[in-house]
């Protein structure tokens, strides 16, 4: 997780990398804690940010809204010795890496490429891009 303290986004004056995997089928809690665990020991990932259908604590809508949301994969699951409430059924993970040349990111590439082969049964496709933010814009400043 990054915080006001982290090093800027950026390496030779370029936004850092980040690799999107989008899975073929929404992760069950415990695939997505073998896919966090596995992704946990690569050095050089900066940080992991998760998308999905939300599993939200309470129903927003419709004849039970309001009622508690007692759905079997909203957990808490243990990522690198953590606790992390889950709260979406993932669909995509977005990897920020902290990577200094082309060989170096082939490489880490790799490692993400058989972390997901081992975990991920129905599939993946994986992309490296800029898939976030990484600097304030315009919209930023209007909304403070």
């Amino acid at each position: 997780m990054s915080s006001a303290s982290s090093p800027a986004a950026e390496y030779a004056g370029a936004p850092l990398p980040e690799v999107q995997i989008i899975t073929n089928r929404l992760l069950s809690a415990e695939t997505t804690e073998l896919v966090l665990n596995a992704l946990d020991v690569i050095k050089g990932i900066r940080q992991i940010n998760m998308t999905g259908e939300s599993l939200p604590k309470t129903i927003n809508n419709g004849p039970g809204k309001g009622l508690q949301n007692n759905h079997t994969e909203r957990k808490i699951i243990h990522v690198g010795g953590q606790e992390v409430e889950l709260r979406y059924l993932v669909g995509a993970f977005y990897i920020e890496l902290e990577v200094e040349s082309e060989e170096e990111l082939d490489s880490k590439l790799e490692e993400i490429k058989a972390a997901c082969n081992a975990n991920i049964e129905h599939g993946y496709t994986l992309q490296v891009g800029r898939y976030s933010k990484y600097k304030p814009t315009l919209h930023d400043y209007r909304s403070a």
